[in-house]
């Protein structure tokens, strides 16, 4: 592993590490005490990555990778580039989300270190519990992905599943013919050219002209992969209940006060429900 770098920066490990645990693809990705290990790639190279996550610091090694890129990648995948300052401005005097800020003033927003795969997940998560989400992208891996370093499986590319007929795809996974189907055409989109990366443009209303990925899919992936931080998923059913309203349209407007920062709102309201922190 190369040297540890260390990231000073006002941070509270707690709803990241919560979050890592529930999403964690088995195989690809490991959660042990505060530390999580995956291969990413860096440079070209794929290298086994480290990273241990504590009270505003964290440390990241990696068997490949310069400075420059480890440092990237933690900024993109714990939310480090963020001025947690002008975040608390807006919304420290919100009747609801204030309090939550003032609770947790270190939380970030927790990205991720591959656009595609948080994609396939989340298309895999749809409709069902985290567990089963878990198990099903943990079969996905199992039956596409390949050997990485550290023993740990390299999430499938676009372009391997893109190649796979999804009447397969539904069989390995074990998941309904819609969803491998979906699966399928965000693979292939990837292939072509869809980026999910921050940064990234026009990608809302190319993953909504996919068949089976709708408004919420679209705006919790603007959330965790392209960097959004005005992005809500307002059809989250977990912010329904935060805010005890009846309908995305209720919570849309219910936000309207918190732009251009509805991420964070979001992520504070997740974490003080859907975590129990």
């Amino acid at each position: 592993m190369s040297p540890t770098l260390v990231v000073r920066r006002p941070f509270d490990p707690t709803p990241a590490l919560a979050s890592l645990v529930a999403h964690a693809v088995p195989g690809v990705e490991t959660v042990e005490g505060c530390t999580v290990r995956r291969a990413v790639r860096l440079g070209g190279t794929l290298a086994l990555v480290e990273v241990t996550l504590g009270p505003d610091r964290i440390d990241v090694s990696a068997s490949a990778g310069s400075p420059a890129e480890l440092r990237e990648l933690a900024d993109r995948w714990f939310g480090l580039a963020d001025d947690l300052a002008v975040v608390h401005a807006a919304l420290g005097d919100d009747l609801l989300i204030g309090p939550l800020v003032r609770s947790r003033p270190g939380l970030r927003i927790l990205g991720h270190p591959d656009g595609f795969e948080a994609a396939a997940t989340t298309v895999l998560g749809q409709q069902v519990s985290l567990a089963a989400a878990r198990t099903f992208g943990g079969r996905l891996a199992a039956a596409y992905g390949h050997p990485g370093p550290g023993g740990l499986t390299v999430y499938p590319s676009p372009a391997e599943l893109a190649a796979v007929d999804p009447v397969e795809l539904q069989a390995a996974v074990r998941v309904t013919h819609s969803r491998a189907r979906t699966l399928h055409a965000l693979a292939q989109a990837c292939a072509d050219g869809l980026t999910l990366a921050p940064g990234a443009e026009d990608v809302r209303p190319r993953l909504l002209a996919l068949p089976g990925i709708g408004p919420w899919t679209a705006d919790y992936l603007a959330l965790r992969v392209l960097g959004d931080r005005d992005a809500m998923p307002v059809g989250d059913l977990v912010l329904r209940r935060a805010l005890d309203v009846p309908d995305a349209a209720a919570v849309a407007r219910a936000a309207e006060s918190w732009r251009p920062w509805r991420a964070y709102a979001s992520a504070h309201l997740w974490a003080a429900t859907a975590y129990a922190l």
